[in-house]
């Protein structure tokens, strides 16, 4: 596939170091410019871009940037994105330690819902409770015991299930977490967040997410 990636922070750069090795197409851009992005590209073979070219022609896109800099991607940066294009959103908010106060969320609007809403593109919420490292190191054949589970959720079906494809050759089974307006059960604090089960346990883990944010994950 032909993928463009909004970010190469930890999971960005990892993210772009295993699909490039994958065989796909990788477009990397940051908020830096192409430039300091050299030696990325150099390692994977990806094209370090501007993010409009990232998206530019993409099947697939990941944003993997911090919440707090959202609004600050261009407001027409997904204008012509076609509808079909699945959109990975793999941020968390972070009020205390990075981001700072995002009311809508505190207010309790979803993380990715948020998300969707600035991007005006539908999104999946996938790898935002995966730690970077486990992106190269952790990765299993599908049937192999103890191989790592992402919890999925997002509305739009078809990108869903390309999401889910994708995670699966990455080497991680994947689990449908429902709709973005259940996202929160993803969220930071969750007992699914970081915790590295599989399939079963994510599952059970999901159902029982508490509505409300731990104090640690609060402003």
């Amino acid at each position: 596939m032909r993928i463009g990636i909004i970010g190469a922070g930890n999971i960005g750069g990892n993210l772009t170091k295993r699909l490039s090795a994958l065989g796909h197409v990788v477009k990397v851009a940051n908020s830096r410019g192409p430039e300091t992005l050299s030696q990325l590209a150099g390692e994977t073979g990806a094209l370090a871009c501007s993010p409009s070219e990232a998206v530019s022609d993409a099947e697939l896109i990941i944003v993997t940037i911090p919440q707090k800099r959202i609004p600050d991607l261009p407001p027409t940066l997904f204008q012509n994105v076609p509808k079909a294009v699945a959109v990975i959103d793999t941020g968390n908010y972070y009020p205390k330690e990075r981001d700072g106060l995002i009311a809508e969320i505190e207010d309790g609007e979803p993380e990715s819902v948020w998300v969707e809403r600035h991007l005006g593109h539908s999104v999946i919420k996938a790898f935002n409770g995966i730690y970077s490292q486990h992106l190269l190191d952790r990765h299993l054949p599908a049937g192999t015991p103890g191989r790592i589970a992402l919890p999925v959720a997002g509305d739009d079906q078809a990108a869903k299930k390309m999401v889910i494809a994708l995670i699966d050759e990455l080497g991680f089974d994947a689990v449908d977490a429902g709709p973005l307006a259940e996202s929160w059960r993803q969220q930071p604090g969750t007992p699914v967040y970081g915790a590295d089960l599989g399939i079963e346990g994510v599952t059970e883990a999901l159902s029982q997410a508490p509505r409300e944010r731990p104090e640690h994950f609060r402003n």
